[in-house]
């Protein structure tokens, strides 16, 4: 149920506005097996990919190797993206378009490497939907910190509140916009939907959409 409509919204990207997890899982398992180690299936690439590389790296590659695999991992991401392309999620064009024409402020706050991630939104022509693009390493931490989200928002003159929506598809996300003190609303399925604790939760970006526009028409 939407109460009020959002001030703002901060998005995630990968897997809330664009489908990535099957590059995710290709270019990690790649990277993985270049280093020797086991992959993973696709379940368990997205039970522990909720961390920005430079935290999970470390640990999964250790100290001295984690960067040389961060690069692998990039280049072959980038490969896999130039190969396949990007896919925008279900109703992803629609809702922004509705969110433009109603003057509601966009930014993006995800956990890939920022130079990466606006390259991406480039490529769809998605940058003038946007306010601040902000991605891994443009602060001095990234999500669940706070600090990407009070880095986005500033370009804009705000600063986090309730009433400023943090839509996203993972706990990171949650806790988030949890710590800046935004609202946070999970988009993908309803059943993990109570164990993160959110009052608000929609299965993609039409259904999203479609109970803003019932709002919207109720206090008309």
């Amino acid at each position: 149920m939407i109460k009020t409509f959002p001030q703002a919204i901060i998005f995630d990207w990968d897997n809330t506005l664009v489908d990535s997890w099957g590059a995710i899982a290709e270019a990690l398992n790649i990277t993985r097996h270049e280093f020797s180690l086991e992959t993973w299936t696709l379940e368990q690439v997205v039970a522990r990919c909720t961390r920005a590389a430079r935290e999970s790296f470390p640990e999964w590659f250790g100290p001295n190797l984690w960067q040389k695999a961060y690069d692998v991992y990039y280049q072959n991401f980038e490969k896999i993206r130039q190969r396949s392309g990007l896919h925008k999620m279900p109703g992803t064009d629609d809702l922004l378009i509705f969110l433009k024409n109603h003057k509601v402020p966009l930014f993006i706050v995800s956990n890939k490497r920022g130079d990466f991630l606006r390259q991406e939104v480039s490529s769809l022509k998605w940058d003038h939907f946007f306010v601040a693009v902000i991605g891994a390493t443009d602060t001095l931490h990234d999500k669940p910190a706070r600090d990407p989200v009070d880095k986005a928002l500033s370009s804009a003159g705000l600063q986090a509140n309730d009433s400023i929506w943090f839509i996203g598809d993972s706990e990171t996300d949650v806790l988030c916009a949890q710590n800046a003190g935004c609202l946070p609303i999970y988009i993908g399925s309803s059943e993990k939907a109570p164990r993160l604790s959110i009052g608000a939760s929609f299965s993609d970006c039409q259904h999203l959409q479609t109970l803003l526009n019932k709002y919207l028409d109720s206090k008309t």
